[in-house]
């Protein structure tokens, strides 16, 4: 059964219950309030008229009936009132944790895919480099190709790791003060040599410096250029940027891709989370890089923002406090 069909049965089933138990509190508030009622009237009804407390006894009664009343309203409104926020919060509930167990299925789907594929580029092209004589300038080409795949994988399998172990608190930062400008060096360095044909635009402050853990900080940057490869047409610039403003710390990486609406900025971020855009979807990915990159910059006191290139795609700006 499919997650979605799953859902509809799983909802419909909620609110058949939910009317249910709202149908049977109300039943019994009625049959309560009729009960109470009748003996409100078979007391007055045993009441002798030529008894000289009978005005007396008859607004014992009738006060008994109202206290009575109020009584099993103030039941009535308090369990109803109960029924309702327990429904709002099990809806709730029950949705996300449908919604989340669709992602994680979609992500484990994605893995696979993304754990495939390298692997059996790789493969490919070892084998063909054993099997065929090739000239040296086919060699070096398969050798990039391999080489980007096995990069690739290396960064799957490190945001799978690091995501984890930062979900469980298993990972022990590693604090010290890093030239970010040379990090970014290195790395825009790396990008250059294996993507030789995209053009690509440096630009970095020198002695950038931050506190933080460099494992950490080179995954970030890393997934925002790799998150901008995805997106962005081949012949289209890619920017990393690293400067200071008013002292501080900030790292710039644009695109001139499709962009992101304004409804998705911020889910963009949430863990196993992809853009509905079917044109997005066929892009490789599993919904960790940008999920990674918020958590990263919250645990180096730093904010992550997205906002819209002129005339189209996206800029991920990190601003480090200090």
């Amino acid at each position: 059964m499919l997650p979605k069909q799953k859902l509809a049965l799983a909802t419909a089933g909620y609110w058949f219950l939910l009317i249910y138990i709202v149908v049977a509190l109300s039943w019994w508030f009625f049959s309560l309030m009729t009960q109470h009622q009748e003996m409100m009237q078979y007391q007055l009804s045993e009441l002798q008229a030529q008894d000289p407390q009978y005005l007396q006894k008859v607004n014992q009664i009738r006060e008994q009936d109202k206290r009575g009343q109020a009584k099993y309203i103030g039941e009535f409104v308090t369990f109803l009132a109960l029924i309702g926020v327990g429904s709002v919060f099990i809806y709730r509930a029950v949705r996300k944790q449908f919604r989340v167990a669709a992602q994680q299925q979609n992500f484990m789907m994605a893995v696979t895919h993304e754990l495939k594929t390298p692997i059996a580029i790789a493969k490919l092209n070892l084998e063909t480099l054993q099997k065929h004589k090739l000239d040296e300038q086919k060699q070096h080409k398969l050798l990039q190709m391999t080489l980007q795949e096995t990069n690739r994988l290396h960064a799957l399998t490190n945001n799978i790791l690091i995501s984890s172990q930062l979900e469980g608190g298993a990972y022990t930062l590693s604090m010290e003060t890093i030239d970010l400008s040379e990090l970014a060096y290195k790395t825009g360095a790396e990008y250059q040599q294996r993507y030789p044909d995209r053009p690509w635009d440096f630009q970095f402050e020198p002695d950038v410096q931050v506190e933080g853990d460099a494992v950490l900080l080179q995954i970030l940057i890393n997934n925002l250029v790799d998150n901008a490869l995805k997106y962005a047409p081949k012949n289209s610039p890619i920017t990393l940027h690293v400067h200071a403003r008013a002292g501080y710390p900030q790292i710039v990486v644009k695109d001139q891709g499709q962009g992101i609406p304004d409804a998705e900025k911020t889910k963009v971020f949430h863990r196993f989370y992809r853009i509905g855009n079917e044109l997005v979807r066929k892009t490789k990915g599993t919904g960790l890089g940008l999920y990674l990159c918020k958590k990263i910059a919250a645990d180096h006191r730093a904010t992550i923002t997205l906002t819209d290139n002129q005339p189209t795609g996206a800029i991920f700006t990190i601003h480090f406090n200090a």
